[in-house]
């Protein structure tokens, strides 16, 4: 019988988090432990690290995602350790899981089979409490809104006009949108609210892009909470809410080190979804594993249209990193998919399905070296995929210059990786990576969604009303015009539909509303019907989480 995830981390034989910190080299008191096998990398330690030579960054991205499953994560882990097994000092970098997805349908975010991180139930879990402290940040200011509007208002805000919502970690679609202050005088001025899931608050995206502790409180000030009556733009810093946002922030701002199954190294740290915001691990916890080891991979969320571009234009551009390689992922069982196959036939061999269904991989490659980065194919095999459908996948991206190495990292570890570790190295040593984002800082908001749009997602264009184009040029006024667009829109296909799988051309990018992240400095555009609160699905995977006879989480995944 095959062995669930939660039983083979349960097996793992986990080092001392000061073992695995003393491999690359950081002294045990810069290390601060959260029990035996999570720490905290001292800021200040970080920060003496900042005149060393930075290893190769490999970005993972993958394909739209399917029922089926693509494995990026799991690959991103087999890599790292595949990197080390061929005598490379590697590490990985990935987001912290939310809550909502471990308790609702998509599971936790540690990996899987024989490629995961560990310990994974803390992980998936409470882990250092970062989450914790970005929702107590998030509601402090919520808070101190209202409070600063009952005690007088001294700065004008317009109740009907502050946008700054409160957050959970949780799929709670009750929360989307309530009206608070009920209840008379004493509880202030009733007012239209509602509540985002902690991975879309741009608390979460300032924290993951924030250099330093300075920097971190220069962002948090900069929040515009809502605007005056005459459209003045209201900051935190201007309720003082900073300094003490800055405080429940200090220790989260640290990046968490834990281990792999095979006892590498692992950064795990902030977790922006890519759907509803950027979808990268922080960059401290990037530029850390840079100076630390060789060689760092690092994902980015859902598919490459999403996660990659988000990386590529927002990350990398804010935090001048440029990639050696990147790593696209696919399943023959998830092309099949894209080709048009139900879920209950992906079993049957299918080869003109998986030609039909390649059209979605090859896009994303092609999207991908648009930004002057060689890439690399990754087929997680599964038991049911054919000699003829895998090397269909081969014949359709070789006119790409992209090559498909089969991976079975699930099922063996770093060993199941180790002709993918060889071809990584090989691109990233062959000095052909000349990155450069899509689009320049100067070019307008509406001609950056347009250009992702058109580039990216091979739209026709964008439709944009009178309303949102001036919210454009409204953020534009305010000083956002140089801000990179962070687009929010189903992951499940390049077009708003999420039923349109494959690689759809013709279609039209609504734009529906635009808010500025003035802390993140970036501009999110929210296209099609996205919810930045999710909700639990029908059956959701939390009525399968418990604890068995002998005090061990079972059901996570």
């Amino acid at each position: 019988m095959v062995k669930s995830d939660i039983e083979i981390a349960r097996e793992a034989k986990m080092k001392p988090i000061m073992e695995i910190g003393a491999g690359l080299g950081i002294p045990s008191e810069s290390l601060m432990p959260y029990g035996h096998t999570k720490a905290k990398i001292d800021l200040g330690y970080i920060d003496s690290l900042k005149d060393r030579p930075d290893g190769k960054l490999i970005l993972v991205t993958g394909i739209n995602p399917t029922a089926a499953g693509e494995g990026k994560t799991t690959t991103t882990v087999g890599l790292g350790d595949a990197l080390n097994r061929i005598g490379k000092k590697a590490a990985i970098c990935l987001r912290e899981p939310s809550l909502g997805p471990c308790f609702g349908v998509k599971g936790g975010a540690a990996g899987g089979g024989y490629a995961q991180v560990v310990p994974m139930e803390d992980i998936n879990l409470h882990f250092t409490g970062d989450f914790h402290a970005i929702a107590a940040a998030n509601n402090l200011l919520a808070a101190l809104i209202d409070n600063h509007v009952y005690w007088g208002n001294a700065v004008g805000l317009d109740p009907r006009r502050i946008t700054w919502r409160r957050a959970l970690d949780m799929n709670d679609r009750a929360l989307r949108s309530i009206v608070n202050s009920l209840g008379g005088v004493a509880n202030g001025f009733p007012r239209e609210d509602g509540f985002d899931i902690v991975v879309a608050s741009e608390i979460m995206a300032i924290l993951c892009l924030s250099t330093d502790l300075d920097d971190l409180k220069r962002r948090l000030g900069a929040i515009v909470v809502g605007y005056t009556r005459d459209r003045k733009p209201v900051h935190a810093r201007e309720l003082e809410a900073d300094g003490a946002m800055t405080v429940l922030l200090k220790d989260a701002l640290s990046p968490n080190l834990v281990q792999t199954l095979e006892n590498n190294p692992a950064f795990i740290h902030g977790g922006p979804f890519a759907n509803i915001a950027h979808g990268c691990n922080s960059v401290m916890a990037t530029k850390a594993a840079l100076k630390l080891a060789d060689y760092v991979v690092t994902e980015a969320g859902f598919g490459a249209d999403l996660g990659a571009e988000k990386f590529f234009d927002i990350k990398c551009r804010k935090a001048g990193l440029a990639p050696a390689a990147a790593v696209v992922v696919g399943t023959v069982r998830a092309l099949k998919m894209h080709g048009g196959v139900a879920k209950e036939d992906l079993g049957t061999e299918n080869v003109e399905a998986v030609r039909r269904g390649v059209s979605n991989i090859a896009r994303h490659v092609e999207n991908t070296q648009k930004f002057g980065v060689p890439v690399a194919v990754a087929l997680n095999r599964f038991i049911t995929d054919t000699d003829a459908e895998i090397a269909a996948v081969r014949e359709e991206l070789a006119s790409l210059g992209a090559d498909a190495i089969v991976c079975n990292h699930w099922a063996d570890g770093s060993a199941g990786t180790v002709d993918l570790a060889h071809h990584v190295v090989e691109l990233a040593e062959s000095r052909r990576a000349a990155f450069k984002p899509l689009y320049g800082d100067e070019v307008g908001l509406e001609d950056k969604v347009r250009t992702i749009a058109r580039e990216i997602y091979r739209a026709d264009d964008i439709a944009v009303d009178a309303k949102t184009r001036a919210q454009f040029k409204e953020i534009e006024a305010l000083g956002g015009a140089n801000f990179p667009v962070c687009i929010a829109k189903t992951q499940y296909s390049f077009s708003t539909d999420p039923n349109a799988k494959g690689a759809p051309t013709g279609h039209t990018l609504p734009v529906r509303e635009v808010r500025l992240s003035n802390g993140a400095e970036f501009v999110v555009v929210i296209c099609g019907e996205i919810m930045t609160m999710p909700g639990l699905p029908r059956v959701p995977a939390a009525n399968k989480i418990t604890l068995n006879a002998q005090g061990q989480i079972e059901g996570l995944f």
